[in-house]
């Protein structure tokens, strides 16, 4: 009995080291950008929207807990073909996908910092953008990103005292408000459709994701604390990203009808004039970061999908040059709904790997319908606006 406990202590330990990762990718862009796309697609009932997509991103991370138990030890023994061919396609998706997140984090990172100076218009922002990814690469190509990568844990640690900051103006505000009307302000119903709520709604899915890296950790951490991670950043963030919208919404009002991808600084402000500075600070170095983990990680996937004929320089001069193209052909929102795309297709593909492992009919069943949400996002999300 006490070395059951000893080893479930010794898993506990590992799980909150383990939680970084995925924490910095679900925080890295999701909490600037939530309340502005949530408002602009369907206004007063945001709260509805964000637990559902809360709720899809729970059964997706469920998935990805499912592979790391039951789909690792396949593709290890090299022992069922289709599993392999769909890791090996997921793999490759993701390289796609994390060559968009880079150019998302960094759009908004140009978003947030041009803002204070009024230059947040398009050219200033994807020239912004190209800019650093350049930076980026030439850094990793000629000295490595390895040094790069200890900004994440420092990023995350910044932006989780910003949003509990942001949290408590949000509450103040809410309750002063209260007090004084007697009631809480509400954003207009913006006029959309069924569907063009549905398509919006899906194209968020990216402010939510960043739970499957705890996937690609098994060098550093067992499967136990993988999985524990996993769910344990989700139970959190998740929690965090529900009470965040739920606080922001009596604010909401005061951007007027107008959402823009850096309208958080504009809600903060409205809450307390010393909030903006810091929220700035924390968009730029979360962002940063975030792209400079994706970068690494794709530049790695690139490596192994090749054999090891792609050394992680030129996967970083690969990453770099599909990112500033990128950079010039679209906006924040564009790239979120791109993004959600992306990663919808990757998980979809984590859900075939899933299927192919498991003889359970009721788990079967859970990745067909997981599947045909994650289908539906692929096919037909759409940006907000």
């Amino acid at each position: 009995m006490n070395s059951r406990l000893a080893a479930e202590e010794v898993i506990i330990r590992r799980t909150v080291p383990a939680m970084s990762t995925p924490l910095a990718s679900i925080f890295g862009s999701g909490f600037l950008v939530v309340i502005p796309i949530l408002a602009s697609a369907v206004g007063p009932y945001a709260i509805i929207a964000i637990v559902i997509v809360a709720l899809v991103a729970h059964q997706v991370g469920a998935i990805v807990r499912h592979n790391i138990l039951c789909a690792e030890p396949v593709l290890a023994a090299n022992s069922n073909r289709v599993t392999l061919v769909a890791e090996r396609l997921s793999d490759i998706a993701l390289i796609g996908a994390y060559v968009v997140s880079v150019c998302l984090y960094l759009h908004i990172l140009a978003a947030f910092v041009l803002a204070p100076f009024g230059l947040n218009n398009a050219f200033n922002e994807s020239l912004m953008t190209s800019s650093i990814v350049g930076v980026i690469t030439l850094i990793g190509m000629f000295g490595g990103l390895a040094p790069l990568e200890k900004l994440e844990r420092i990023a995350l640690y910044l932006t989780i005292a910003i949003l509990a900051a942001l949290l408590v103006g949000f509450a103040v505000f809410d309750i002063g408000q209260f007090i004084k009307l007697g009631a809480f302000s509400r954003p207009a119903m913006p006029e959309r459709t069924p569907w063009e709520i549905a398509t919006m709604v899906a194209g968020t899915l990216i402010i939510v994701q960043g739970f499957e890296t705890t996937r690609y950790l098994g060098a550093e951490f067992t499967a136990k604390v993988r999985i524990r991670a996993s769910r344990w950043s989700q139970y959190f963030s998740l929690s965090v990203y529900v009470i965040f919208v739920a606080l922001a919404q009596p604010l909401v009002p005061v951007l007027n009808g107008v959402y823009d991808d850096n309208s958080l600084i504009a809600i903060a402000t409205a809450a307390s004039f010393l909030l903006p500075l810091p929220l700035i600070i924390a968009a730029g170095m979360s962002q940063f970061s975030a792209a400079v983990a994706d970068t690494l990680a794709a530049a790695a996937n690139i490596k192994e999908n090749t054999g090891g004929r792609l050394s992680s320089r030129w996967g970083y001069l690969a990453v770099g040059v599909a990112a500033m193209a990128l950079a010039w052909m679209g906006t924040t929102f564009q790239f979120i709904a791109i993004a959600s795309r992306a990663f919808a297709f990757y998980y979809l593909l984590q859900c075939v790997v899933g299927y192919s492992v498991c003889t359970n009919h009721w788990q079967r069943a859970r990745f067909i319908i997981i599947g045909s949400i994650l289908a539906f996002v692929l096919i037909f999300a759409v940006p907000a606006g």
